[in-house]
């Protein structure tokens, strides 16, 4: 591995704080700075409280919080970042916005220092547009709370130097991260092969199935939360605009359908556990219904679909988009072991039936992917 470089981090938010600690704790020396001065003011005083609550645990002994505390630095400004050799900016979800703050840094920093978005669902390739030294941009997507959530999405665009791709895995490795190559493609890995847990869960919803057992079908399987408790958790709302985000990033196909149900979810307010009432919570939960395997075959097979048609695109393999899901979304297994769990002519059997009973504009939703068939 190459030598450990200072990280920059932009964005003194939940998330930026986040993976400054990230790399703090595992003993990188970190600078952060945000544009706002209040978030810079409280950044060490909010991330001394988390790294105490780790102490409390009995996670982290008081010595290493000391040591992770000293090796942040909060900077007034960009130019304090100019000995970074990684920078990973986490700052407002807005392409214009990014590319307005890698255009700054990149005149004050080394020439082979890398640029890195924590975006989730902006092209890389369109963020690192404009630049001197588009050959040094990638996206570095941690989840949320990036301490806790062992995954990073690791997605280069085309002109992405294999360089660039190498040292940003290897350091965010050496952060004890696990890192996934991801082709920048719109919601990566996870946020791309998690849309049919919802989606087709919603599906069912339409048909007159009730959410309770829906997600009581779901949790007999395996899962640890059932689709619509975790949108419950997530918030509707956030899951809709996630929805709506991929489904005119991917020409508005019917399988990113948002369907009617989560658009009611969201007008009535009841988002899920912020709001105190959701799809499910704060009920108990439900028995699994007697075809509860039934409605475990059928998401699974959508999510089977949506993985095989992610990997016909290239850019990723059948190991890193499963453990992207178990990582990702805490799923008792990703969807090529699905795949393997059901067999292959199950799988395309019950998309030939959802797409013969499916009404026409959402036949195409079952619509299986060549990778799918062609084996």
């Amino acid at each position: 591995m190459t030598a450990r470089p200072t990280i920059g981090v932009v964005g003194l938010g939940t998330m930026g704080l986040g993976i400054a600690q990230v790399y703090a704790q595992a003993g990188f020396s970190v600078i952060a700075t945000d544009a706002h001065q209040p978030a810079r003011d409280s950044a060490r005083d909010r991330l001394a409280q988390a790294l105490h609550s780790r102490v409390t645990a009995g996670k982290l002994t008081e010595a290493d919080r000391d040591a992770t505390l000293s090796r942040l630095t909060v900077a007034e400004d960009l130019a304090a970042l100019t000995p970074c050799g990684l920078i990973i900016e986490a700052i407002v979800e807005k392409l214009e916005a990014k590319q307005a703050l890698f255009a700054a840094l990149e005149p004050l920093i080394a020439p082979d220092a890398i640029l890195a978005s924590n975006t989730s669902s902006l092209p890389i390739h369109a963020i690192a547009q404009g630049l001197q030294h588009p050959d040094r941009t990638l996206a570095l997507h941690f989840f949320n709370p990036p301490p806790a959530m062992k995954l990073v999405e690791l997605a280069p665009h085309a002109g992405t130097s294999p360089t660039t791709i190498a040292r940003a895995k290897d350091w965010t490795e050496a952060a004890g991260k696990t890192v996934i190559l991801c082709p920048d493609r719109p919601g990566f890995i996870v946020n791309r092969c998690a849309r049919p847990y919802y989606g087709e869960a919603l599906a069912m919803l339409s048909q007159g199935r009730s959410a309770a057992e829906i997600d009581a079908a779901m949790t007999a399987a395996g899962y640890r939360l059932g689709p619509f408790a975790l949108i419950d958790l997530i918030g509707a709302d956030i899951n809709l605009a996630a929805t709506e985000g991929m489904h005119a990033a991917m020409g508005s196909h019917p399988r990113y359908l948002p369907f009617p149900a989560l658009k009611a979810q969201v007008a009535s307010g009841t988002l899920g556990r912020k709001t105190g009432k959701g799809f499910v919570f704060p009920d108990p939960p439900a028995n699994p219904p007697a075809d509860a395997e039934a409605i475990a075959l059928r998401i699974e097979a959508t999510l089977v679909n949506e993985a095989h048609w992610l990997l016909a695109e290239g850019g990723t393999t059948p190991d890193g988009i499963d453990t992207a899901m178990r990582l990702g979304l805490n799923f008792p297994r990703g969807p090529f072991e699905a795949l393997a769990r059901h067999g292959r002519p199950a799988i395309l059997s019950e998309l030939a039936r959802l797409r013969a009973t499916a009404p026409e504009p959402l036949k195409p939703r079952y619509d299986p992917a060549p990778t799918l068939e062609a084996k």
